[in-house]
């Protein structure tokens, strides 16, 4: 272009012609182009191109030249002081690998055959950094950052492993906002219970999400304290507000709670009624749990006339026509006191009133009340006896339900049954999910060993769900089970792709130390007549990868400076 340029006609205006304010007006004509509209104060022709970037140049100047200096904005404050140790150099390298190897960063692996996801070990490893107190490397946190932005699931480790640097850097950068929500107060210091002033000035004049974190972290600590608080002002809050409060009471509750729970009964807003009554039925000594098990009392009863009522109850029982059983009356009206209680009176599409009622008493009764009420017999007893005209599922379904919500593992073992028993045929839980609900209530050992033993009988297509509630890393029975099933399927040639979300699972929850056991594994096994075409190729990658990575956790857990802690899976 400068070649094509040529000095201004002499009759022409001068370049400074246009007046101060004609920056739009360049614009404009840029933009129309100089054919459709000539700079202000030229002529048209073949020189009004070059007037034009003549007059936007002088302007240019011009706009410059009149702009005042700014005040100098105030510095950051630093960033709070972080005392934890730094990583070791070796685990500081492992840390920029695994985070360089996020999707989309360029030179990231993602999976490819035989290679370990680095960005699933990533989890693990800040789980065992936290747990050996270390803080991150400062020139780390913009890839930490990035990468708990985009995956949720790690927000509350990386934060927690990011410290106080990464509420500072999250204030700079829109970007990571995100971490100003997830920490308490906003990244903000909450104040300590005995900062009475501070405590009320927050809770009065707060946002929304600061009174939750104040809420949550008092109940933490001092549950009085923030019951009394909440209390101040419980009947000025918004109904979404009350619901979001009274489910902080969840942690540590107890039966000093009671009163206020009861209250909580009648409130305005129907949500908010619900879950007092759900809180108020974990408490097996409340008044609510009194009447809920008089009323479930009254719907369920022994019959000593009568036996089995259908053929497949009779089946199971043969030969004990005698032996008593449980029959069921549904409620046959929801009353003002049971929806005060927290009963719903309108039931879903497709589900019967009365059963719907039905399943709501017994759930919320408390399980310890059906010994004394059944004739002093344990769960396994309970649970045994067979039930008149079709009725067990939705008994057996609620006793479930009451398991889980009241913690009940003697409830929950007898509910499960046996792990051999198959899908939808143990006592009371009808499906996966809801052994899995219950296995939660059971401790680590326990769990591992009953999935383990349903491993051992039905393979590993069912087990998903299941392994997803046991505690990482498997114990070493659990472990085991999983390896001897995933040989067993490659032995039979069965179709490999059915089994990649246990084999991904295995590479993040199996212990690193069964990384020997996998050698035998390794090698291409001979495809049978049978077997899926490919399937031996897959299975020998599987199982490389799988033994990489346990290898590649090892040596992780090493840099850190020992084996990373077990954790109970969500």
């Amino acid at each position: 272009m400068n070649g094509s340029r040529a000095s201004a006609p002499e009759d022409s205006p001068s370049v400074g012609a246009p007046a101060a304010g004609a920056w739009e007006e360049l614009v404009t004509a840029a933009l129309l182009g100089t054919e459709r509209r000539t700079p202000p104060g030229f002529p048209p022709g073949g020189q009004a191109p070059v007037a034009l970037l003549d007059a936007a140049a002088v302007e240019t100047v011009r706009r410059r030249a009149g702009l005042r200096p700014a005040r100098a904005a105030r510095r950051p404050e630093p960033a709070a002081a972080d005392p934890r140790p730094s990583l070791p150099p070796a685990a500081a390298r492992r840390l920029a690998l695994l985070l360089a190897d996020r999707p989309g960063i360029p030179g990231g692996s993602g999976r490819r055959g035989t290679a370990p996801d680095l960005m699933e070990l990533l989890p693990q490893w800040l789980a065992a950094a936290n747990a050996h107190g270390f803080t991150a490397p400062p020139h780390t946190l913009p890839a930490l950052l990035d990468a708990a932005r985009g995956r949720t699931d790690l927000r509350p480790a990386a934060l927690a492993f990011a410290g106080p640097r990464a509420l500072w850097l999250a204030r700079l950068n829109p970007d990571w906002r995100f971490a100003l929500r997830s920490a308490p107060g906003g990244g903000t210091a909450l104040p300590g219970v005995e900062e009475t002033e501070r405590i009320q000035r927050l809770w009065q004049e707060g946002l929304f999400a600061e009174r939750v974190s104040l809420l949550a972290a008092i109940r933490a600590r001092e549950p009085a304290a923030a019951r009394e608080l909440l209390e101040t002002t419980w009947p000025t809050e918004r109904a979404e507000d009350r619901l979001m409060f009274l489910d902080s009471l969840r942690m540590g509750l107890r039966s000093e709670d009671e009163p206020f729970l009861e209250r909580a009964l009648a409130d305005r807003s129907r949500n908010v009624r619900a879950t007092a009554a759900e809180l108020l039925s974990a408490l097996p000594d409340s008044a609510l749990a009194a009447r809920m098990a008089l009323r479930a009392g009254a719907c369920v009863a022994l019959d000593r006339t009568s036996g089995p009522s259908s053929p497949s109850s009779a089946n199971s029982h043969a030969g004990t026509r005698d032996e008593p059983s449980l029959v069921v009356e549904a409620p046959h009206e929801c009353d003002a006191g049971m929806e005060r209680d927290g009963v719903v009176a309108k039931a879903p599409a497709g589900r019967g009133e009365r059963s719907w009622w039905l399943g709501q008493l017994v759930e919320a009764a408390p399980l310890g009340s059906w010994s004394g009420r059944l004739g002093g017999r344990t769960p396994e007893e309970i649970v045994a006896l067979p039930v008149a005209d079709d009725w067990q599922g939705e008994l057996h379904a609620a006793w479930c339900r009451a398991a889980v919500r009241q913690r009940d593992a003697a409830w929950s073992r007898a509910l499960l049954g046996a792990p051999s028993t198959p899908e939808a045929g143990g006592p009371g839980a009808v499906s996966l999910a809801e052994r899995a609900k219950l296995l939660a209530t059971l401790d680590e050992a326990e769990r591992a060993g009953w999935v383990a033993g349903f491993i051992a009988t039905h393979g590993l297509s069912e087990a998903f769900q299941l392994l997803g509630v046991c505690a990482v890393p498997w114990a070493p029975p659990l472990g085991r089970a999983v390896v001897d099933a995933l040989n067993i399927a490659r032995d039979a040639g069965s179709y490999p792709w059915s089994f990649s979300g246990v084999m991904g699972l295995a590479e993040r929850c199996l212990d690193h130390s069964e990384a020997g056991r996998l050698d035998g594994l390794l090698a291409v096994p001979d495809e049978g007549e049978d077997a899926s075409p490919g399937a031996g190729t897959y299975w020998a990658e599987a199982f490389q990868r799988l033994v990489g990575t346990l290898r590649l956790r090892a040596t992780m857990a090493e840099e850190l400076g020992s084996a990373p802690p077990r954790t109970p899976s969500a």
